[in-house]
C-alpha cells in the first residue's frame, strides 16, 4: 500500500490539489531505466521476425488450384520436361516437393515418396526459420520486465535507507518508475510476442497439411496408371 500511496502523492501539487500528469512515451521508456533498452531493442527484432515470417508463410501458402491437374496431365502424356518446368516456373514449396518426385520417376514408389517427404521437412525448416530466436525473445521480455522490478526495489530502498527520517517521495520515485514501467513494457511485449508465435505456428501447420495433401495426390497420380493395366 505504501507504494500506491506514493504514486498517488505523485499527482498532486505541493499545495495539496491534484494536477495532471503529462507523460509521453518516451519520458516513461526513460524513466524506465537502462532495461528499457533491451526490451525495446528486443521487441523490434521480434516485430521484424514476425513481418517477415508471416508474408513469407503467406506466400507459401498459397496454392495454384489447377497446378496438380496440369501435372497429372503432363504425367500421363509423357511430357516430364514440361511438368519440370511448370514446377520451376511455380516456385513453390509444393511444386519443389513435386519436382523431385518427378525427377525420380523410375524408382520404387517408396523411394520417390521418402524423397518428396525430405524435401518436404527441408522446406518446413526454411519456413521455421527465426522460429527459436522468436520463441527467445517472447519469454525473455517478461523475465527483463521483472529485472527492472528488482533493480527498481533495490533503487527505492536504497534511497529509502540513505535519506533516513527523511524521506521524501521524490527520492523513491526514480525506483517506482523503474519498476513498474520494466514490468508493464516486458509483460506487454511478452504477450504480443507469444500471441504472434502462435500464429505464425498455426499458418506454418496449414502449409504442412498442405504438402501432405499435395504428397498424397501425387502418389495417387503415378498408381494410376498401374490400376488401369489391370
Amino acid at each position: 500500500m505504501a507504494f500506491l500511496e506514493f504514486i498517488m502523492l505523485q499527482g498532486t501539487t505541493p499545495a495539496g490539489t491534484t494536477g495532471q500528469m503529462e507523460l509521453t512515451l518516451l519520458d516513461l521508456a526513460i524513466k524506465g531505466g537502462w532495461v528499457m533498452i533491451p526490451i525495446i531493442l528486443l521487441s523490434f527484432i521480434g516485430a521484424y521476425i514476425y513481418i517477415e515470417r508471416y508474408y513469407v508463410i503467406r506466400k507459401a501458402a498459397k496454392e495454384d488450384q489447377n497446378f496438380m491437374n496440369r501435372i497429372k496431365d503432363y504425367i500421363h502424356d509423357g511430357k516430364l520436361e514440361a511438368a519440370l518446368a511448370l514446377c520451376r516456373s511455380a516456385n513453390s514449396p509444393s511444386a519443389r516437393m513435386i519436382e523431385k518426385g518427378i525427377s525420380r520417376l523410375g524408382r520404387p514408389l517408396q523411394d520417390i515418396s521418402t524423397a518428396i517427404e525430405n524435401v518436404g521437412k527441408l522446406e518446413i525448416s526454411k519456413l521455421e526459420k527465426s522460429f527459436p530466436t522468436l520463441a527467445t525473445i517472447t519469454g525473455a521480455e517478461p523475465m527483463l520486465g521483472f529485472l527492472g522490478t528488482v533493480i527498481g526495489m533495490v533503487q527505492s530502498f536504497y534511497a529509502m535507507s540513505q535519506a533516513g527520517n527523511n524521506i521524501e517521495v521524490s527520492l523513491l520515485s526514480d525506483g517506482i518508475y523503474t519498476a513498474l514501467i520494466t514490468t508493464v513494457a516486458g509483460l506487454i511485449v511478452g504477450i504480443l510476442g507469444y500471441f504472434a508465435y502462435n500464429n505464425l505456428v498455426v499458418k506454418v501447420e496449414k502449409v504442412v497439411f498442405n504438402l501432405e495433401a499435395t504428397l498424397t495426390e501425387f502418389m495417387d497420380i503415378l498408381n494410376e496408371p498401374v490400376k488401369k493395366e489391370h
